[in-house]
C-alpha cells in the first residue's frame, strides 16, 4: 500500500432478499470481513428491516423497488454519505430499486459508490428492451459520474458476463439474455473489447473491471451459481457481479476477492460477495 494511503474494503452482493440471507448466515460472513461499505442488490426488503439486521452501527441509504417485495439497492457505510442519488436515465424509466449512487469522504476526497442491479433481460422480448434502456442509462452516466469525482466505482449485479471466460457454459448460452453480443458490446464500449490496445486499462471509455484485473485471464471466479441441480458443486457459473472502477480508483486496487462459500449447503444467496481492497 502507498505511503500514507488509506485502506478501504468495499464489498457488493446480490443478496436475493435480505432477511432470507440472514437468517442462512449472512450477519456471520459480515461480522468477521472488516467491510467498510456494503452495497447490496434485490434487497426485497424495508429500509427498518435493513436497520434492524446490519445495526445501529451502519449508516444505510436504500432505494426500493417501485413493486413491493421486487429488486431494491442499499449501500450501507460505517461513516454518513455526504449527498446521495437515486436516478439515471430518462425521467419516465424506472430505476426505482436499481440504482443508487453516494458520495463519501475519504482521506479527504471523495469516492462515489454506485449500487447498481441490472434487470436480467429475457431475448427477444420486452424485458430485453427495457435491459438495454437500463445498460445505455448505465454507459451515458459513467463519463459524469468520472467527471463528478476521479475516484468512482459502480458495484453490483450487472447481468452481463462480458467474456467467454465469464460464463462456464458458454457455448451454451450465446443466445441468451446475459450474453448476448450487443450486451457484451456494451461492455466492450465500457471497459474495452478483448485484445484491444488498452482493455480494463484506459480503452473503451476508460472504466476498469476489478475483478478481471486481478484474476487475469483465467476463467471465472464466478460469482452465481443456479439454486438448481449441481450448478453450485461443478462450479457451472455465472460472472455476473463486479466493481467496475474509474481509471484513478482501479489504479489503486490492493486486492480483489471472490467469497465463494465452502459448501452448497453454507450459501447465504444464489450470488456470491466480491471484496476489493482499496487505497484511497
Amino acid at each position: 500500500m502507498a505511503a500514507g494511503s488509506t485502506p478501504l474494503r468495499l464489498a457488493t452482493v446480490n443478496v436475493n432478499g435480505v432477511r432470507a440471507a440472514f437468517r442462512r448466515g449472512m450477519g456471520e460472513w459480515l461480522e468477521g470481513r472488516g467491510v467498510d461499505i456494503l452495497a447490496l442488490q434485490e434487497v426485497r426488503a424495508s429500509t427498518e428491516d435493513l436497520e434492524e439486521l446490519l445495526g445501529a452501527e451502519w449508516s444505510i441509504l436504500h432505494d426500493a423497488a417501485s413493486a413491493k417485495g421486487r429488486a431494491g439497492v442499499a449501500i450501507a457505510s460505517r461513516n454518513r454519505a455526504h449527498i446521495h442519488r437515486v436516478a439515471i436515465g430518462e425521467e419516465d424509466f424506472d430505476t426505482a430499486g436499481r440504482w443508487l449512487e453516494a458520495d463519501y469522504e475519504v482521506a479527504g476526497t471523495i469516492l462515489t459508490v454506485v449500487s447498481a442491479y441490472v434487470p436480467s433481460g429475457q431475448a427477444d422480448s420486452d424485458k430485453q428492451v427495457e435491459k438495454y434502456r437500463f445498460l445505455d442509462a448505465m454507459e451515458a452516466r459513467l463519463p459524469e459520474l468520472a467527471a463528478h469525482s476521479e475516484l468512482a466505482v459502480v458495484v453490483g449485479d450487472l447481468n452481463v458476463g462480458h467474456r467467454t471466460l465469464d460464463i462456464r457454459n458458454w457455448k451454451g448460452n450465446v443466445k441468451r439474455a446475459g450474453f448476448l453480443p450487443d450486451e457484451r458490446a456494451c461492455f466492450d464500449r465500457i471497459i474495452g473489447a478483448e485484445g484491444e490496445d488498452g482493455y480494463n486499462d484506459g480503452a473503451g471509455i476508460g472504466w476498469v473491471d476489478v475483478g478481471r484485473k486481478v484474476a487475469g485471464d483465467l476463467a471465472g471466479p464466478y460469482t452465481w451459481w443456479s439454486w438448481r441441480g449441481k450448478a453450485f458443486d461443478n462450479d457451472s457459473g455465472w460472472r455476473i457481479d463486479y466493481q467496475l472502477a474509474s481509471k484513478a480508483l482501479g489504479d489503486r486496487v490492493t486486492d480483489c476477492v471472490v467469497d465463494r462459500a465452502s459448501s452448497y449447503d453454507t450459501r447465504f444467496s444464489d450470488h456470491t460477495p466480491v471484496v476489493v481492497d482499496y487505497a484511497i
